[in-house]
């Protein structure tokens, strides 16, 4: 899979671009706030919908423009795909694939498959929960796009029960009854239930899958100085398997354990939603323990275990370093160069071409403010 053409139409800095883009290595090189990132992050959204970097649409339309456009040309076994996202904030965003309206946008999902490490990604091991599950979730919808519609709905029924826990809780402060403001609570523990259980268990196991990729992948990067192991950390418990039933049956029996702890504070507290990922180099726990290298390289591997699952699934994923070498001493970038050489189309942003291995020689392109050349 490459990525052979991406157009870009009032998103972020630029008014109008396109990007003609070959297999192998390509090297973005521009000074910091060219818009190297921009285009990367166009890609990114285009793989998950969403932005590595802000967590509304807004920020994505370039100022006095009320939409973005981005349309990309993906080639997978010989064959194109035309991929066009309209970014209309406010408004539910437009999707076409092959010039042919969709439903939902979600239906592009995997039309582009792409693992994208970027210096945010050190909050995977110093964050909070939500950055590893998002991570988690992206990986899980990569490898397998219906787990977006899971996603959807499992989203959707925490909101609506945590709207009706809301409303019964500021009842109650003003004096009203318990029981008539939370006649519905059980039909949405069953939605949760059936929902959560169904990511829980796709959660459960990619991890079981990822954590041999992890392991060979902080070895590697980090040249053997540590063994780093992944674990799911769920409020259901530490032991758990991914049968659809028994967990479903789990979360029931948890809902109903936090019934009076729910009502008191207003929101759902059981659910893959409360959920962690644990990682951890030897016996430490990573978040705490590791120094900035450690946790460099443990970003780092996670990313690596994701391309890796995803080329031991069948799938060729488009790989992103975003600025990565400039935090990387010598060694480490020898290694991470010699680990993604064989991509199959690997893109690289820097802002001074040196940092850059040589083994990592490339097509180059020069970003400046707006515009994106191609070097003779």
């Amino acid at each position: 899979m490459h990525v052979r053409r991406v157009e870009l139409a009032d998103f972020r800095s630029y008014e109008r671009v396109a990007v003609d883009l070959d297999p192998g290595v390509s090297v973005l090189v521009g000074q910091n706030g060219m818009g190297k990132t921009n285009l990367i992050e166009a890609l990114g959204y285009v793989a998950t919908l969403d932005s590595h970097r802000v967590a509304m649409d807004a920020p994505l339309v370039r100022s006095g423009a009320a939409s973005a456009v981005i349309r990309c040309a993906v080639v997978h076994d010989g064959r194109e795909l035309l991929v066009e996202l309209e970014i209309v904030p406010g408004k539910a965003n437009r999707a076409r694939l092959n010039r042919s309206p969709v439903r939902r946008p979600r239906e592009v999902l995997g039309a582009l498959r792409m693992v994208l490490f970027a210096p945010e990604d050190l909050e995977l091991v110093r964050g909070d929960p939500s950055t590893r599950r998002r991570y988690l979730d992206d990986l899980l919808v990569a490898r397998q796009p219906r787990y977006a519609g899971v996603r959807a709905d499992y989203d959707r029924v925490i909101k609506q029960r945590n709207a009706l826990l809301r409303t019964a809780y500021l009842t109650r402060k003003v004096g009203g009854t318990r029981g008539q403001d939370l006649s519905t609570l059980a039909v949405w523990d069953q939605h949760l239930a059936q929902h959560g259980a169904e990511l829980l268990a796709g959660r459960l196991e990619l991890v079981a899958a990822l954590g041999p990729h992890l392991t060979k992948a902080y070895d590697a990067v980090a040249a053997g100085r540590s063994a780093a192991s992944i674990a799911y950390a769920s409020g259901l418990g530490d032991v758990l398997v991914p049968d659809r039933a028994s967990l479903q049956e789990a979360l029931l029996a948890a809902l109903l354990e936090k019934r009076t702890a729910e009502t008191e504070r207003g929101v759902t507290l059981v659910g893959p939603h409360r959920d962690d990922l644990t990682l951890a180099l030897g016996d430490l726990p990573a978040k705490g323990y590791a120094s900035h290298g450690e946790s460099w390289s443990f970003a780092l591997a996670l990313r690596l275990a994701a391309y890796d699952l995803l080329r031991s699934d069948g799938i060729e994923p488009v790989l992103v370093l975003d600025d990565v070498f400039a935090e990387l001493d010598a060694g480490r970038r020898d290694r991470l160069a010699a680990l993604v050489s064989d991509a199959g189309q690997l893109l690289v942003t820097c802002a001074v071409p040196e940092d850059v291995p040589p083994a990592l020689s490339g097509a180059r392109y020069d970003v400046t403010l707006g515009a994106v050349t191609r070097a003779a």
